[in-house]
């Protein structure tokens, strides 16, 4: 029976390890998938910022379009039929120069590049004339007592409140001077309060001087609030441009409100009825005969956080008919 064998170098060779040359090529190879496995992750993460950003920008544009188009569709409208005339008694609503919210015979203005006072260079502005929701129903007309009682009761209705009251005939707008028994009692006589009313008499042509036309509505006739708002764009403080909203609420214009940041610039065009295309507001449009509106945003967020060494931008368009002008 034969022996095993015992190791010899002539039996197994030489025992040798890894030479230098193929530790720093085993090295090399393990830094360039290391740097791939890096570089995806940082395109990976840049793209998730971008993403994120992007999705940011779109909401702030959901918001903005949204509010603005809520506004534009009831701009110039009343709960009666289109068109009738009004008889505007409030204080200062005859002068040649009148408040803006106070000029409800155009239901939309249109500011172009830079046009309306504080806006930011260069932008468009508009603003929005419109009787709000929740009518009610008028179910007597006292003359004598210069009130008037309604159902049901009107929410939220304080003193100041400027409201528009109409039946198939005509219009009138004025303000009340109290508020009574729950919002059902709703009184517009002499006060002091501003602008306040010129006369009791809401008859058109309205006459501030002396007994103008009397005018009685009669039960069904509908009263509702009415609201004015300008959108503009503006400074913000922080580096960047915002969307803002001023409303006038009860006869008094209030602080801006920010309702969108990361706005870069608003475009806005118009068309009129019969018109075959939209048009700026510097090109001399007919604001009562207004239908539908263009609002164009551009946004930009001003982290450079894209595949580029850019900022973000994007422009957004959304065209809003004016409700009762095209219904």
């Amino acid at each position: 029976m034969s022996r095993p064998r015992r190791d010899c170098p002539r039996c197994h060779g030489p025992q040798r390890g890894f030479s230098l040359i193929e530790l720093m090529v085993s090295l090399l190879l393990g830094l360039l998938v290391m740097a791939a496995a890096i570089g995806i992750f940082l395109s990976n993460q840049r793209t998730y910022r971008a993403t994120q950003r992007l999705a940011r920008i779109q909401e702030d544009a959901r918001v903005a379009f949204e509010l603005m188009a809520r506004e534009v569709r009831q701009a110039g409208g009343s709960s009666c039929a289109m068109n009738l005339p009004v008889a505007n008694v409030l204080n200062g609503a005859g002068a040649a120069t009148v408040p803006w919210w106070m000029n409800w015979d155009r239901g939309v203005v249109g500011y172009d590049n830079g046009g309306l006072p504080g806006a930011a260079a260069g932008t468009d502005a508009i603003e929005f004339l419109l009787a709000g929701e929740g009518a009610v129903t008028v179910t007597r007309h006292d003359l004598q007592a210069v009130r008037f009682q309604v159902e049901p009761a009107m929410r939220d209705a304080r003193a100041g409140e400027i409201v528009l009251i109409c039946d198939p005939s005509q219009a009138s707008i004025l303000q009340l001077s109290a508020v009574r028994d729950g919002g059902t009692t709703l009184e517009y006589g002499p006060s002091g309060l501003s602008p306040g009313n010129c006369t009791s008499s809401l008859g058109a042509p309205v006459v501030c001087s002396g007994q103008g036309s009397s005018k009685t509505y009669r039960p069904n006739a509908l009263i509702a609030k009415l609201h004015a708002v300008r959108w503009f764009i503006a400074k913000n403080g922080h580096g960047g441009q915002s969307l803002y909203r001023v409303p006038m609420v009860r006869g008094d214009v209030r602080q801006r409100e920010e309702i969108a940041e990361r706005i870069k610039d608003m475009q806005i065009t118009y068309l009129v009825a019969g018109a075959t295309g939209y048009i700026d507001a510097g090109a001399g449009v007919d604001w009562k005969h207004v239908v539908a509106v263009r609002l164009s945003l551009t946004l930009e967020d001003m982290v450079r956080a894209g595949t580029e060494p850019s900022t973000l931008t994007r422009t957004l368009v959304h065209t809003v008919s004016l409700r009762n002008r095209t219904s």
